[in-house]
């Protein structure tokens, strides 16, 4: 019993096996006499996760700002934005790990700010900030870097 099991699974293995060399040929048997293995190919790096939401309809146009940690230090590039109402800005993690920060107390009596992302850990990774805020000068930062220098502001525009 036991040994029919084992030749049963054997033979469910190798239906895979040759299933898995069809489909890797595109659907075709190879010719008598070729190997059914594929050749070995580079997998494209996978997306990453997108830390928020991203804007589905960016509206006007999308701002892309890096996040970025090397030899010159922690930053935002740019880290001047001039933007208008329904303008996307895109936080985009290059290096490092950084999150994006428009703190109450560095944007006083200012209602309605962006919510503070996560922390964006992989490259690729972005956060998202349609601009709703009326015309004004409004700052953000990086919480771990800003002691280092890591903020930002964000001039909107009419």
């Amino acid at each position: 019993m036991f040994q029919s099991i084992a030749v049963k699974n054997v033979r469910a293995a190798a239906a895979l096996a040759a299933l898995a060399a069809t489909v890797a040929c595109g659907g075709k048997t190879p010719p008598s006499g070729e190997s059914t293995a594929a050749a070995p190919t580079v997998a494209a790096p996978a997306a990453a996760p997108a830390a928020g939401p991203q804007t589905p309809d960016p509206g006007r146009r999308v701002i892309t700002v890096q996040l970025i940690a090397d030899d010159k230090g922690s930053r935002f590039e740019p880290n001047d934005i001039e933007a208008h109402r329904g303008d996307v800005i895109r936080f985009t993690l290059s290096l490092g790990v950084h999150n994006v920060d428009f703190l109450p107390d560095s944007n006083p009596g200012v209602k309605g700010l962006p919510a503070p992302s996560d922390m964006l850990q992989l490259a690729g990774q972005t956060y998202d900030v349609k601009v709703t805020l009326p015309k004004g000068h409004y700052y953000f930062q990086c919480d771990p870097h800003a002691a280092l220098g890591m903020r930002g502001r964000l001039e909107v525009e009419d």
